[in-house]
């Protein structure tokens, strides 16, 4: 909202009773965050996993009542049955599990974000953020199975991925492809590593640790399987770069 009224599309009455306005909306078994959007320039993020298709439902309804959008991550298809049926315009990504809400279509920002993926088993994180850095207004670029195994493979890609503001690299197994991506281009790189892979992998964590003790400059590392981590911190990177935060 202050970036609207920073722009002139909205009036200051309409902040001032923003501020005014109780900051917590509370359902008894959920502590809404109201002012989320005030703060990171988007609503509070619902992890839906552990909590019922009823629960889901009913805090993604009292954030559409406040916000032009939303987003829900790690649901499965009984909560998008159970949200879809109580508020219209749900958009259910099955791959990603995640739920979309946009009251209206939104423009997205200047530069792309481009989502880098080992191989399809990497795909429900690799969604995960693709779908995260859109919903908080970005336009993304998927590049999927790519894995360093076929090397060719990510070199056949690598002037729409230099080309993008930030890249996100998804990998599981020894967990490489952040590191060549790394080396390849002169942009911020965001390291996902996934619990995909034979025994030694431990859960993601072989992954992991190759990560973070990368020799490739510029790399950052979020946890395993976040993609929605990812995502965010990729989106608040572009806005950096189409000069919209301060």
């Amino acid at each position: 909202m202050l970036n609207r009224f920073r722009a002139g599309k909205v009036g200051l009455s309409e902040v001032l009773h923003a501020f005014q306005t109780a900051p917590i909306a509370d359902l008894g078994f959920a502590q809404i965050d109201l002012h989320r959007s005030l703060r990171k320039n988007f609503p509070e993020v619902v992890f839906g996993e552990g909590k019922t298709p009823a629960q889901v439902a009913a805090i993604a309804t009292r954030i559409a009542r406040s916000e032009n959008r939303f987003l829900v991550t790690r649901i499965t298809p009984e909560h998008a049955r159970v949200v879809r049926g109580k508020l219209k315009g749900v958009k259910f990504h099955e791959v990603a599990r995640c739920l979309t809400f946009e009251k209206k279509a939104l423009p997205r920002r200047a530069g792309t974000i481009a989502i880098v993926a080992a191989g399809t088993s990497d795909l429900p994180v690799a969604e995960e953020a693709a779908v995260t850095a859109e919903i908080t207004g970005n336009r993304v670029e998927r590049i999927y199975d790519v894995g360093v195994a076929g090397l060719h493979r990510l070199l056949r890609r690598l002037d729409t991925i230099q080309k993008a503001n930030v890249i996100v690299a998804v990998a599981g197994m020894e967990g490489a492809l952040p590191s060549v991506v790394g080396g390849l281009v002169n942009k911020p790189v965001i390291a996902v590593p996934t619990s995909v892979g034979y025994g030694a992998h431990l859960g993601g964590f072989t992954a992991l640790l190759a990560m973070l003790n990368s020799c490739s400059s510029g790399l950052t590392v979020v946890n395993i399987n976040n993609g929605f981590g990812a995502g965010f911190a990729a989106s608040q990177i572009n806005a950096l770069a189409a000069g919209e935060l301060k």
